[in-house]
């Protein structure tokens, strides 16, 4: 692919983001997959989204339910557990984006309520009203991949017979469409191939390969690499040694034009995104004064 070959910057009400962005995580969930991002707390999770911010963060990504097996939380359980915390950090955060991780109805509408700008649908549109949510507020939405898994299942033996990059970049087409058909703005669609849901490992790392494929659908394209399962698995290392493979995956990822990085590590991913940006002969490096004089 060509170096200058990037997706579109992302859109959100009337304002534009050109990537690469980072989108903070804040998991309000005693059973996160990592537990220190889990914040249960208002204050402390307060705190860590303002720390978020201060590091570079562009988004601040607000879920309430494991992605994975576990208890089951109801609509209102969830809505509980997000909803007032976003009204808190709205008003703490003015200027930076919000998205809240959902893939239900009911959660998308009142979230939209209370200021969020983006929804983090990771379950593929399993509740098909969470668009109109999008298209009546004006919101990001973002289009997942998850090889027809319903939410809060682990993939047992996923198999995609014409191969998982052209399946991932066939159903992510046609569900964009559909969202800008049913009144999403095409810039404010993310795509996101969705590692780990529905996929084994070596279909998580056969899509980072291919990250140009996604970008040129022309979508603004989201990587949900931080710390998962597809990393550890290929290095041998649990969920808190994994920052370095995670940022070896964002490298590649970026390199190839995506978008928007959710991360746990907004520092370690600012700085790695701002690398990779002035490698591409995008951004201008800070300061130019060895052998200057």
């Amino acid at each position: 692919m060509n170096v200058n070959d990037l997706a579109p910057p992302l859109r959100i009400g009337n304002r534009e983001f050109p990537g690469p962005l980072v989108m903070g995580i804040i998991n309000r969930t005693p059973d996160s997959f990592y537990p220190a991002a889990r914040q249960m707390n208002d204050g402390k999770a307060l705190d860590s989204a303002v720390k978020a911010v201060d590091e570079g963060a562009d988004v601040i990504d607000v879920g309430g339910v494991r992605a994975g097996r576990g208890r089951v939380i109801d609509v209102g359980e969830e809505i509980e557990r997000v909803i007032p915390f976003i009204t808190k950090l709205r008003k703490k955060v003015p200027q930076t984006l919000i998205s809240v991780d959902t893939w239900r109805y009911e959660v998308a509408r009142e979230a939209a309520e209370a200021g969020v700008d983006i929804i983090n649908d990771t379950w593929a549109g399993a509740d098909e009203k969470v668009v109109e949510v999008a298209a009546e507020f004006d919101l990001g939405l973002v289009c997942s991949h998850t090889g027809g898994m319903p939410p809060r299942t682990d993939p047992f033996r996923a198999y995609y017979p014409q191969g998982v990059v052209s399946d991932v970049v066939e159903t992510l087409r046609e569900a964009a469409q559909r969202y800008v058909d049913a009144g999403v703005h095409p810039r404010s669609v993310l795509v996101d191939p969705t590692h780990d849901f529905g996929k084994t490992t070596w279909h998580s790392l056969e899509l980072l390969r291919h990250t140009e494929e996604l970008v040129a659908l022309g979508y603004p394209v989201l990587m949900a690499l931080s710390r998962k399962d597809f990393v550890g698995e290929t290095l041998g290392l649990p969920v808190d040694e994994r920052l370095e493979g995670t940022l070896a995956a964002t490298t590649l990822a970026a390199w190839k034009g995506a978008t928007i990085f959710r991360a746990h590590d907004v520092q370690a991913t600012k700085r790695t995104l701002q690398m990779v940006a002035t490698l591409r002969a995008e951004r201008q490096p800070s300061r130019v004064i060895r052998g200057m004089g």
